[in-house]
């Protein structure tokens, strides 16, 4: 009878002091930083500023399915096209999603922008915004 009660007082004990091993990091919210309530104090989420105007616009949101012709009728309507490319996957050939539309003018590229942003193309919503310059990579030494 002794010993079942220095059992139990140890097993309150232990439990007042809190869980123990796999127990402490599953159930313990006091150690998981993305449980804390202040909220992280990272740069990477900041959205970037829109691009410089170009006649280069990149467009995201596309099917797997389309194809440098179907974007180029799609936006050739706004202006003269000089190329439309999407960018596929080497294995597959289907469209990673993203292309690129470069018209002669800057004022074309504009219309193609503000014309095709948020339309369907093969069923899917697409975005066209100004592209970015491409990042160089620094000389090797």
């Amino acid at each position: 009878m002794a010993a079942m009660r220095a059992a139990a007082a140890s097993l309150k004990a232990a439990e007042a002091a809190g869980p123990r091993g796999l127990r402490a990091l599953l159930f313990s919210t006091s150690r998981l930083p993305f449980m804390s309530s202040s909220p992280p104090q990272t740069t990477q989420n900041q959205k970037q500023p829109p691009a410089d105007p170009s006649s280069n616009l990149f467009v995201s949101g596309l099917s797997k399915r389309t194809t440098n012709d179907g974007l180029r009728a799609a936006f050739e309507k706004f202006g003269n096209i000089i190329d439309a490319k999407v960018v596929t996957d080497r294995v597959s050939g289907y469209s990673k999603g993203f292309g690129f539309v470069r018209y002669a003018t800057l004022e074309e590229a504009e219309a193609g922008m503000k014309g095709m942003d948020g339309q369907f193309l093969d069923g899917w919503v697409i975005f066209a915004e100004y592209a970015r310059p491409r990042n160089t990579p620094p000389p090797k030494s």
